[in-house]
């Protein structure tokens, strides 16, 4: 295929683990496309980026994703955005107006870059969303899907961030967008990561795990011209599948063996764990993404393979010679600032109550392994109530079916006529407060309130008042 005939790609966030994923793989497809990114300039030393300035099939734009101009720059001429760059947890909640001029303005510029080309509609945006849009969903509500109410985990500006910027995306107008929400992403590096986030995840929460890998060959996959017309103006939840569910005690096992630990019950402490308010799901409908786009090629059990041989010999046998003082370096973790027993030891209240509760009902977890019970939630998918006839297609949707979804909500559906499933309605939420969203966003996104829905402070007044929102919000866990 002659350079002139390729199609252009412009991919955000390549020097992270998605982005660099999904550049190899376009790489690996370079006699059908042709590549740009953009870098900031104060990566131009990383090794990779050293690497790609001596790829001619690279195009590397230096800018900043809050700098519309540089934006402007990626999108003009390209045929597919790959939107994957931003900010992400942890170093997102630690700097979270940054996180939003990010995250949420580079989401705005890239739209509006997409809406300055002369023909917006031949334009495909593919923008990554993430499975913290619908926070803590431990059992008995483990199983989700896209569609169930946007619930955000207290203290989650990044997925607050994200939440927005979807927004920002879905109401844009443009004809051809998807939004992919990606879930935990194992990749062969994460052995690296060392932070007190790790004791925000309950023991017994699940998460259903995509791969590093999969990721890149989903973002090229859409870039082909076999992508189904039925994909486009959709929310997707992207995971591995049936073999890449796991309780997280489970994937504890798996993945401290590959570190050289033959039991992580010696390491680590069960009430070092939060209970609660930490995102992870199991999905009844990532089938459905795997069915248009297929892309899978790894179960959690064959990273976890990769992940051994990635980790080097001196950490596995520091690891497995002297469990004890590994153990106390974990420990130590765990007494740092945003680590558990930080929280307790200086009577943070406020993050003592988001992720345990009480005080009394952390003293209530046990200390040792032998006394504390790994569940095993149900593997039988169940559905929560949407509050409309899902059997109807967008196309066939009615003001009457919006009046319904939105009572339902514990709201109204204010608008007295309607145009289609992309042109916004005017609401009002159970709290009281007026916005416009498209029926899109409000029932398949699972988007509701802007005001309410990225404020946890709220949930309990608003699971009062809408029995959809309070299917997620049991007696405030999740």
């Amino acid at each position: 295929m002659k350079e002139a005939d390729r199609p252009l790609i412009f991919l955000t966030g390549a020097t992270g683990t998605m982005g660099s994923e999904t550049l190899g793989e376009l790489l690996r497809r370079r006699d059908r496309f042709r590549v740009r990114i953009l870098v900031l300039p104060k990566e131009r030393n990383l090794p990779s980026v050293r690497r790609w300035l001596r790829d001619p099939d690279i195009e590397i734009l230096w800018g900043d994703l809050t700098r519309y101009e540089d934006v402007l720059a990626g999108v003009t001429g390209a045929s597919h955005v790959l939107h994957v760059g931003g900010m992400v947890s942890p170093i997102a909640d630690r700097f979270p107006e940054l996180t939003m001029q990010v995250n949420v303005g580079g989401a705005q510029n890239v739209v509006r870059a997409v809406q300055a080309q002369p023909d917006p509609d031949a334009i495909r945006l593919v923008y990554i969303g993430t499975v913290a849009q619908t926070g803590g969903r431990m059992p008995p509500i483990h199983w989700g899907r896209t569609g169930d109410p946007i619930k955000i985990s207290t203290f989650d500006h990044y997925a607050v961030s994200k939440t927005k910027a979807e927004a920002i995306v879905a109401e844009s107008g443009l004809r051809y967008w998807v939004s992919i929400r990606q879930t935990g992403m194992a990749h062969a590096q994460m052995w690296r990561i060392f932070d007190p986030i790790m004791f925000h995840n309950p023991i017994n929460g699940v998460f259903e795990w995509s791969t590093a890998r999969d990721s890149g060959r989903l973002m090229a996959n859409l870039c082909e011209p076999t992508v189904p017309e039925a994909l486009w103006r959709g929310f997707y939840n992207m995971g591995g599948g049936d073999g890449s569910r796991v309780i997280n005690h489970e994937f504890m096992v798996k993945t401290f063996a590959a570190l050289g630990i033959a039991d992580y019950r010696l390491v680590i402490q069960p009430n070092w764990f939060a209970t609660r308010n930490f995102h992870g799901q199991w999905y009844s409908d990532s089938d459905h993404l795997e069915a248009l786009v297929p892309y899978r090629s790894q179960t959690i059990d064959a990273f976890v393979m990769e992940l051994a041989k990635a980790v080097p010999w001196v950490v596995k046998a520091f690891a497995g010679t002297f469990p004890r003082a590994l153990g106390n370096r974990i420990r130590k973790l765990a007494e740092a600032p945003g680590g558990s027993l930080h929280w307790l030891a200086h009577d943070e209240r406020e993050n003592i109550a988001a992720y345990f509760g009480t005080r009394e009902e952390w003293d209530g977890i046990a200390g040792d392994w032998g006394a504390f019970e790994l569940a095993q939630p149900s593997r039988t998918p169940s559905l929560m109530d949407h509050g409309y006839d899902e059997s109807r297609l967008p196309d066939h949707w009615h003001l009457a079916d919006m009046k319904s979804a939105a009572q339902y909500r514990g709201g109204a559906c204010v608008s007295q006529s309607m145009e289609g499933a992309h042109q916004p309605l005017d609401w009002r939420c159970a709290l009281g407060h007026d916005f416009r969203m498209t029926p899109n966003l409000f029932l398949r996104g699972g988007h509701w309130c802007p005001t309410c829905m990225t404020d946890p402070a709220s949930y309990a007044d608003v699971a009062d008042a809408s029995p959809f929102f309070a299917q997620a919000y049991i007696g405030g866990r999740g």
